[in-house]
């Protein structure tokens, strides 16, 4: 029984981990298309909106999906999160991509100081969950 009160923190605390890796990947490979990646003119082919929670709180999320021609001839579509709510199907974006690596685009804007910001908060979310978890964790052990 003393093992889950290690366990589930531990479980807590390693997803958090793993968001933090995969907010930092995402936000750096958004600042270098925006820095280093080649342009494109796009076509927004279909927008939609997905929504989650219950009840008493829904979120909905706007989605865009996209697709452009590399400059090889290549052709590529991506979903992507967010962006402009008055983009609609049939719009043509301009369209950031890396030429290596033609599947990681996207049409959002540079905005590299609402980017920090929304990393950074969230990094630092995912860092308080994991220093409850230790606490938690540090707490139980020497009540034990």
């Amino acid at each position: 029984m003393e093992a889950l009160l290690y366990l589930a923190p531990g479980l807590i605390a390693t997803g958090c981990v793993l968001g933090v890796v995969q907010v930092i990947r995402r936000a750096l490979r958004t600042s270098k298309l925006w820095a280093h990646g080649q342009v494109a003119e796009g076509r927004c082919l279909n927008t939609y909106m997905k929504s989650s929670g219950n009840d008493a709180a829904v979120r909905s999320t706007l989605h865009h999906v996209y697709e452009y021609t590399t400059r090889e001839g290549g052709r590529f579509r991506f979903d992507e999160v967010g962006g402009d709510s008055t983009v609609l199907a049939g719009d043509h974006v301009v369209v950031r991509y890396l030429p290596d690596r033609p599947q990681w685009a996207t049409a959002l804007q540079p905005a590299r100081g609402r980017l920090v910001l929304g990393a950074g908060a969230l990094v630092a979310f995912l860092g308080v969950l994991v220093v409850g978890c230790v606490l938690f964790a540090v707490t139980v052990h020497s009540a034990v």
